[in-house]
């Protein structure tokens, strides 16, 4: 299908993970790309980030699906970085049609100054999102869409409540949480615009985020250092359904629904796919 051809699409966290595989769905229906990632390490995190190795594949698989990609290495904490990609892709595309705010990270070592993870997480998983956003919006015309990558894990107590939750696992929860009440506020304002924002909420995610150290540890913490052999048999028990995680395309499925036309009349909404996993874990108030 090619509901999307003719249309630019801007990704952030492009190189690697979901932001790869949603550039290459919507390549795939028809749209051109423009993509900002890092492409470099943070401190705070024990993993290590995209390269620009990384960035180039995405890019080279994109352009296989016979559409154009302008990849570009930038950091989402910064609107100006931002705001010169866009403006990049604008004139070299023509236009901006699809936004998907996907870059985040969750950091887990040890804090060099107080609270220092909580505060570098949020910047880039709720700032970063809210920077894509400011940055796009005035190249939008009517039937453009916002998509926002959440987390189900915004959704669950016990993520920021808990004092014992490393500082930046509980800004991943927190982010998370506030972007769903940013998603549904702001797709009032733009409604009248006919510009659509929603939010998409996965559960447990076949990627880097996913698989490091700092996350093995919070499903196994029994274990000082628990390998992805120590996870896995514990990791189903957070969905309903009996599996470890979601693939990035079951995310990247829904990302070009919402794109399209198909989803033309869909905006202020904060989708799952996760498993059903808030069946299983009570969620937080709001």
């Amino acid at each position: 299908m090619e509901r999307l051809k003719g249309k630019v699409a801007f990704i952030t966290g492009v190189a690697r993970g979901q932001g790869r595989a949603h550039a290459v769905r919507l390549a795939s229906e028809g749209a051109d790309i423009v993509g900002i990632d890092i492409c470099e390490n943070i401190d705070s995190m024990n993993y290590p980030l995209s390269s620009e190795a990384d960035l180039a594949e995405t890019v080279k698989l994109v352009e296989q699906q016979g559409r154009k990609m302008i990849g570009v290495k930038g950091d989402v904490r910064s609107r100006e970085q931002l705001a010169s990609a866009i403006d990049r892709g604008m004139k070299e595309l023509g236009r901006l049609d699809i936004v998907v705010a996907n870059a985040g990270i969750i950091a887990g070592k040890a804090d060099t100054y107080m609270a220092s993870g909580f505060v570098e997480v949020s910047d880039i998983d709720l700032i970063g999102a809210m920077n894509t956003v400011a940055a796009s919006l005035p190249h939008l015309k009517e039937g453009a869409s916002i998509i926002i990558t959440g987390s189900t894990a915004g959704m669950m107590k016990g993520m920021t409540e808990n004092v014992g939750v490393a500082t930046g696992g509980a800004a991943y929860g927190w982010s998370k949480r506030i972007l769903i009440s940013y998603v549904e506020t702001l797709a009032l304002q733009l409604a009248p615009y006919m510009v659509r924002l929603n939010g998409v909420h996965p559960t447990n995610c076949n990627t880097h985020l996913l698989h490091n150290v700092d996350v093995y540890r919070a499903f196994r913490p029994d274990l000082e250092n628990p390998t992805r052999e120590d996870a896995m048999p514990v990791l189903p028990l957070m969905q309903a359904m009996p599996i470890p995680f979601i693939e990035p395309e079951d995310i990247s499925a829904l990302i070009a629904f919402l794109a399209s036309d198909d989803g033309r009349y869909i905006t202020g909404l904060n989708i799952r796919v996760d498993a059903g996993a808030l069946l299983k874990t009570p969620p937080t108030e709001r």
